[in-house]
């Protein structure tokens, strides 16, 4: 039996609190996505969270068994900034969202959220191929 010391944590499934608060705009756009790992799966017990520098909201949502997440974020915000918790992780990974595609710097394609029925969408692939860009911290 491993003790917590052994073993790579924090368990965020049990320890932090994953209860969604996750509307940083009542009357914003529908923002969703999945967190993916490096093959492709699924990561079900992840913690998502975006802040909105410009408008000053900051939102948090836990993934779901499919590795869900849904945020309502404001129309008119150019990018978010997202902070991704998951088990494997020794540091939380940084990265941004971009809503609009005129802000997009050049290599940084996988940053845009694309449109898909009326909302955003924006996938978070942890490694492998089309990762999302992480930002050093």
């Amino acid at each position: 039996m491993k003790t917590p010391s052994q073993t790579v944590g924090p368990y965020y499934s049990i320890g932090l609190e994953r209860r969604a608060e996750n509307e940083l705009d009542s009357d914003g756009i529908e923002l969703s996505g999945t967190l993916l790992d490096g093959r492709g799966e699924p990561i079900a017990d992840g913690l998502v969270e975006a802040w909105d520098p410009a408008g000053r909201r900051w939102g948090r949502c836990g993934t779901e068994d499919g590795g869900r997440f849904t945020f309502r974020v404001p129309r008119d915000a150019g990018h978010l900034e997202v902070t991704v918790f998951a088990r494997g992780l020794l540091r939380h990974q940084l990265t941004r969202v971009y809503l609009k595609a005129d802000g997009v710097p050049p290599g940084h394609e996988t940053l845009l959220a694309e449109h898909e029925g009326g909302g955003l969408r924006f996938d978070i692939r942890m490694q492998g191929e089309n990762a999302t860009l992480f930002f050093a911290h």
